[in-house]
């Protein structure tokens, strides 16, 4: 009988992740399924839906929105990056035991150094938003050896609690936190990543031209919207490269597959099926 694992959300009929595990599944000869779950807006939907799958034999979850805060609640063990997060994407069952993993931010670094080969050690970066997005790449940007990280948010005192919360775990990663409206001439950055929502309504971050001007790639989390505002604004400031978050979303579920199947499929042909050129 196959291995059974899904992804959990509301709405979920829009994931790719179906999609994406089971080209994995094809390509490494797993005997699994992988259906979508729809946790419903009502309070306990999520715990229920747990619950049931985790009866039914459910080996594994991707988790998201909304539900990525209570997926670490409800697990017995979390990773480092899920506790830095404080959230999780990723929930693995073994008996009593829930595992907690956050691979967005580990995605994220694997499609910026093996997809677009831009090695971070030592860089210089500019990370757009303070929320669950930005606090799921602090680790592993540190990790990659991200010399000074420069957290902008909308509110200032957001960005600047979460730098002074994260420094303690970010080793020799000099990290700090401020206003967009607190961005000079003089901010240079190597790499400007925008970890807001901004374009999913079709706006962008107010950064200053002068923050692209030396930076190798502007990278936006969203996915498959073209080129957004935010890209657009890099790319008339003259930055070298732009990206969006395609890679992200196929190596975090690279990750995810290889945790719990011990077994890291390639990515190459996913992400071929799964990018929209950037105009």
């Amino acid at each position: 009988m196959p291995d059974r694992y899904a992804v959990i959300g509301h709405p979920i009929a829009h994931s790719k992740s179906p999609l994406i595990h089971g080209l994995f599944a094809q390509a490494t000869g797993q005997d699994m399924t992988y259906d979508m779950i729809d946790g419903g807006a009502e309070p306990g939907g999520f715990d229920r839906a747990l619950a049931s799958f985790r009866t039914a034999g459910g080996r594994g979850l991707n988790v998201t929105l909304p539900f990525k805060l209570q997926a670490l609640a409800a697990a017995t063990q979390a990773s480092d990056d899920a506790r830095l997060a404080g959230a999780a994407n990723a929930l693995r069952f073994d008996g009593e035991r829930i595992e907690a993993q956050n691979f967005d931010g580990i995605g994220l670094v694997r499609d910026i150094e093996h997809n677009l080969g831009l090695p971070l050690a030592g860089k210089r970066v500019l990370l757009l938003g303070a929320g669950g997005a930005t606090r799921g790449a602090l680790l592993p940007l540190a990790r990659a050896g991200v010399a000074r990280l420069v957290l902008a948010n909308r509110t200032a005192a957001k960005a600047t609690g979460l730098a002074r919360e994260a420094a303690p775990h970010l080793g020799g990663c000099v990290v700090e936190g401020g206003g967009l409206a607190d961005l000079t001439a003089s901010d240079t950055f190597e790499l400007v990543i925008n970890a807001t929502s901004s374009s999913l309504s079709g706006e962008a971050p107010a950064v200053p031209a002068s923050a692209f001007a030396s930076a190798a790639l502007a990278y936006d989390m969203v996915y498959g919207k073209g080129l957004t505002p935010f890209l657009k604004a890099a790319q008339a400031a003259r930055c070298a490269r732009v990206a969006d978050g395609v890679g992200m979303l196929v190596e975090q579920a690279a990750e995810a597959f290889a945790w719990w199947r011990g077994v890291r499929p390639d990515t190459r042909d996913v992400l071929a099926r799964l990018t929209v050129p950037l105009v």
